[in-house]
């Protein structure tokens, strides 16, 4: 399923409207992000921690193309063939030609953002061929026909009755249930049937290790593991910036990843794939789409860090409160802001404008990306490339003006206390002042601060 692209506001609008599912999605997340803290809080030098990752990925970065070169050598030299795509639909070809090659026609996938972003299901669907998502909740919007609202909780948008309701349709469970281990119990039996049945394996790839040419897929399910031994042919499907240079650095992102993502202090399963079994083939799909074109911004090379472990949505008052669908791409909240503007800056330019640049994300992310700044730098290119909405341009040159010249800004100081003054409702709560609806204002003064000190300067005098 792919997004239908809707601005973020209108989206976001629409999400808000029910009162009930906004603050249960974000008391959801928020009760993650606290868990957080718990977890990482127990670990000595937690922070030393987050700074030894963010220079392991700063040092992979600045020589990438060597341990890409590295990693293509050690994993060739496994008995796995790899692949390179410039982008997504050459990465969606591969995959297409690879399974086509052995006649799959019914494909088993554990979760893959990068997928995702390729928007390969509907692709191969086309084609054909089955796709079945076997993460719990990658299954449940699945069988919704939508894509996930957050990249390691990709149903967290969707309540436990629902879950019911839906099963009930498609998987045949009891009408009106809603218990978690029944509807758990449920999924799996159907999975089970979906695994046996597959042709081919598709997974995502969390770390790359150069040294080694294997990979590590990290889940909490053990479907990566249950899909990639039971079919002959494994593809996994990595974009350039997973590439870390050694095992023993795995140590340190494994210690962040599942900490920061869910409060967990590791991954049920974190699956190490080195080469394939006898008999059976293994691929590795490398794709840049638009990644090497991050990396030459100095600006924005340090997204590419991003270990996708979710920390900085679960943060964000503005995801908590909008959802994930809000932002029309795979990767949603405060890092898909920076990434999608990066592939198009015309579709995706609103999403740099979702954020109230609080800093809350820059402050759990576990690789130290400075993700408020780069949120704000993204504003200003966006305005310069004259992907702004005309009203915020003309508002804000109007702000520019009025902030540059003290005669214009008293002038301005005055007229809006005699509007909040004589017209309460048309400038707290009318049209023209949207950030004043859900607010309340303090007393107006009768007079600005400069005023006040002028008329004490003389009465002392």
């Amino acid at each position: 399923m792919s997004f239908t692209h809707t601005s973020h506001p209108k989206a976001a609008a629409e999400f808000v409207q029910n009162t009930n599912r906004m603050n249960w999605h974000d008391e959801a997340l928020w009760f993650i992000r606290t868990k957080r803290d718990r977890i990482a809080q127990t670990v000595p030098d937690w922070e030393l921690l987050r700074q030894q990752a963010s220079e392991i990925k700063a040092h992979t970065l600045s020589k990438l193309d060597t341990y890409l070169q590295q990693f293509e050598e050690n994993a060739i030299a496994n008995g796995v063939t790899v692949h390179w795509a410039a982008d997504a639909a050459e990465h969606n070809a591969i995959v297409l030609k690879l399974l086509q090659k052995v006649g799959a026609t019914k494909i088993v996938k554990s979760k893959s953002m990068l997928t995702e972003e390729c928007h390969l299901n509907p692709f191969l669907e086309k084609q054909g061929i089955e796709v079945v998502d076997t993460d719990l909740g990658e299954r449940i919007v699945q069988l919704r026909n939508e894509p996930p609202s957050h990249i390691v909780l990709p149903a967290i948008h969707i309540k436990k009755e629902e879950v019911g309701q839906l099963f009930h349709e498609h998987l045949g469970t009891k009408k009106g249930s809603a218990d978690p281990q029944y509807l758990t119990n449920a999924a799996r039996e159907h999975l089970r049937q979906k695994f046996l049945a597959a042709d081919a394996a598709i997974t995502g790839v969390n770390f790359a290790v150069a040294e080694t040419g294997g990979f590590v897929v990290c889940t909490n399910e053990g479907n990566a593991d249950l899909g990639a031994h039971l079919a002959k042919l494994h593809i996994a499907c990595m974009g350039i910036e997973k590439v870390i240079p050694q095992t023993k650095d795995l140590g340190v992102f494994l210690r962040l990843l599942a900490r920061s993502a869910t409060g967990q202090a590791i991954t049920t399963y974190s699956s190490h794939f080195v080469k394939p079994a006898p008999g059976a083939e293994m691929h590795i799909v490398i794709v840049d789409n638009g990644r090497s074109t991050q990396l030459g911004r100095e600006d924005f090379r340090n997204s590419l860090k991003c270990i996708r472990c979710g920390a900085c949505m679960n943060t964000c008052p503005v995801y908590r409160r909008s959802g994930g669908h809000s932002y029309h791409n795979a990767v949603a909240g405060p890092i898909g802001a920076i990434l999608a503007p990066n592939i198009d800056m015309k579709e995706y330019a609103d999403l740099p404008f979702a954020s109230t640049l609080c800093g809350s994300c820059t402050d759990v992310c576990p690789v130290k990306i400075d993700i408020h700044n780069q949120l704000y730098k993204w504003r200003q290119v966006l305005t310069r490339e004259g992907h702004a909405p005309a009203a915020k341009k003309a508002g804000m040159k109007m702000m520019a003006s009025v902030l540059a010249s003290p005669k214009k800004f008293s002038f301005s100081g005055k007229m809006a206390r005699r509007m909040l003054r004589w017209f309460p409702k048309l400038a707290v709560n009318g049209t023209l002042n949207p950030w004043g609806r859900q607010r309340e204002l303090p007393k107006v003064p009768d007079q600005s601060f400069r005023e006040w000190y002028k008329q004490h300067k003389k009465e002392t005098k």
